[in-house]
């Protein structure tokens, strides 16, 4: 007979871990909302508008994600159960490694399911729009942008989500200055928005010849990409808009012609600037989705510094604060200011190993 306790306690702890995502997915809610679509899909004309088309099906398919996923991971704890009892009836060790296995798989899938279901926000499910500047510090600060730019091309690697680059200033002797780009995929906002921030590093300069330890810093935007701006009303007369010459890497169009394109929202001071397509028209439509994308993100953050004053809760809220180091000297750690989140391997979270950063943001800022 094989002990099993061990794989039991693993199992009471997905069943608990199970039943709390039913309570926090709200089932029945999804059902109703679900069916509310499928009326508007039913509906006559309903291709006449195209995007809402597409964001009806969107939202469809991320319900049915979340349900199916749910459903899935159900069964799977049903048969992780089953399978424990025929273990500790008539299995041997390696039959024990394989239920293991399974529920380290299965506790891995549930708070993946689980983190989404923290996602509520009202931009959370959309796509997402990255910029990072460097800091104070010439080179090594633009070094550490292009590092950080990799870092987050890793992650939505990992993730599934496609990128694309908007717009890059490179530095002047290495690195950039600044790089915009686009981040599509589910809930891509909301779990970047966990990034938003001044990233710190600590290392022995590369490109100082005393081999002296610097630090640089670099900040990170995240806003969402929203299609349909509802309230947001962008009048003509409050934009700046010029024209350059794109700085691009090659191509016939390079520094041939003044296609890339700077908008200056002067209410507001906000500027955006997109040179990544091969016409003035499309880099200024483009630029005016970066334009409407951050100006529903400041009246987002503006109406939760209102909130938080009237609670007395200000402090609480330090947009634009640091929020994490990467040192890899004299010591290696990169260690989350917010939530106290460390790992000793910098090498993974370069390569875009940041996934359990942002979990326990998301966790934290929920309460959890």
């Amino acid at each position: 007979m094989i002990i099993v306790d061990e794989e039991k306690e693993k199992y009471a702890a997905a069943e608990k871990l199970l039943a709390e995502m039913e309570s926090a997915l709200d089932l029945p809610a999804l059902a109703s909302r679900r069916a509310e679509l499928e009326e508007k899909q039913n509906a006559e004309g309903f291709w006449n508008d195209l995007h809402e088309a597409q964001n009806v099906n969107r939202e469809i398919a991320r319900i049915d994600a979340k349900t199916q996923g749910f459903a899935k991971l159900k069964q799977r704890l049903e048969d992780a159960g089953a399978l424990i009892m025929l273990v500790e009836e008539d299995g041997d060790e390696e039959s024990k490694a394989e239920l293991d296995a399974e529920l380290d798989e299965l506790a891995a899938s549930l708070q993946e399911l689980r983190l989404q279901t923290l996602l509520t926000g009202k931009y959370d499910a959309n796509d997402a729009i990255v910029t990072l500047h460097a800091g104070a510090g010439g080179t090594e600060a633009q070094d550490w942008v292009s590092m950080l730019y990799r870092m987050y091309t890793r992650y939505c690697e990992r993730k599934g989500y496609k990128t694309e680059e908007l717009d890059l200033l490179a530095g002047d002797e290495a690195g950039i200055k600044s790089v915009t780009f686009s981040v599509a995929g589910d809930y891509a906002y909301g779990y970047l928005k966990a990034e938003k921030g001044v990233h710190r590093l600590v290392r022995i300069s590369p490109f100082d010849s005393n081999a002296r330890r610097h630090t640089s810093f670099a900040s990170v935007e995240v806003v969402p990409e929203v299609e349909d701006a509802g309230e947001i009303v962008i009048r003509p007369e409050d934009l700046k808009v010029d024209t350059y010459r794109s700085g691009g890497a090659g191509g016939q169009h390079v520094n041939k012609t003044d296609s890339a394109v700077r908008i200056t929202h002067l209410p507001t001071g906000i500027v955006v600037q997109c040179q990544n397509e091969r016409s003035q028209i499309q880099n200024r439509e483009q630029a005016m989705k970066m334009l409407t994308s951050k100006l529903i993100e400041l009246r987002e953050r503006e109406q939760a510094e209102k909130e938080a004053a009237l609670k007395g809760d200000l402090k609480k809220i330090e947009w634009g604060s640091q929020i994490r180091s990467y040192v890899f000297c004299p010591y290696t750690m990169v260690k989350d200011h917010r939530t106290g989140w460390e790992t000793s391997n910098v090498t993974a979270v370069m390569d875009g190993d940041i996934e359990p950063f942002i979990n326990e943001y998301l966790k934290r800022s929920k309460g959890l």
